[in-house]
């Protein structure tokens, strides 16, 4: 049992390894590995939402992308997606569709996770494929730089803007400036 642990520990860091080029390029740092049934990486991904001005270029996304190509086919049947934060529906769906077997995930994201935060994508009765869902591998680590970076944002825009400069702030901001400062 111990070294399958280690395994999904190992795989998970490749995935925070992905996460951290998103950070270091601006991008949420959340990052994906696919991982052949012989343990081979044969996708890598990381979000480049902002860099191709593409809202469909999460981490999972590429990372399936990239193992379809590797493989030369859509299913990659017996394949795992490691990833750094619980997929969103649009990820979930591609996790679905391209019908890979078992999905890990590091820290959940209740604002828009699709496998048990926020909804389950696979609670209908009717789909063709039903990928097995963990979670919970190097979960601080996985939420830590996604906290890192946008604390770090927050603390960027709050140097840079004033009323005076960017004008009034937007209730989002305001009640990130809010939850900030209280303890």
């Amino acid at each position: 049992m111990q070294k399958e642990t280690d395994d999904h520990e190992y795989f998970m860091r490749l995935a925070l390894t992905e996460a951290k080029r998103a950070y270091d390029l601006g991008e949420v740092p959340i990052g994906a590995v696919v991982v052949a049934p012989d343990g081979q990486v044969i996708g890598r991904g990381h979000n480049m939402r902002e860099s191709r001005g593409d809202p469909t270029a999460h981490a999972e996304m590429m990372a399936i992308q990239r193992a379809a190509a590797q493989r030369h086919h859509w299913r990659l049947h017996g394949c795992r997606l490691y990833v750094t934060i619980e997929p969103c529906m649009m990820c979930a769906g591609a996790i679905q569709l391209s019908r890979i077997a078992h999905v890990f995930y590091g820290a959940v994201n209740p604002k828009g996770g699709a496998l048990g935060s926020s909804g389950n994508a696979y609670a209908f009765d009717r789909l063709n494929h039903y990928p097995v869902v963990s979670s919970g591998i190097l979960t601080p680590l996985c939420g830590k730089i996604v906290q890192d970076f946008f604390r770090e944002k927050r603390q960027r825009y709050r140097a840079r803007c004033t009323d005076a400069t960017c004008g009034e702030m937007s209730e989002w901001s305001k009640e990130l400036a809010s939850k900030a400062s209280s303890p």
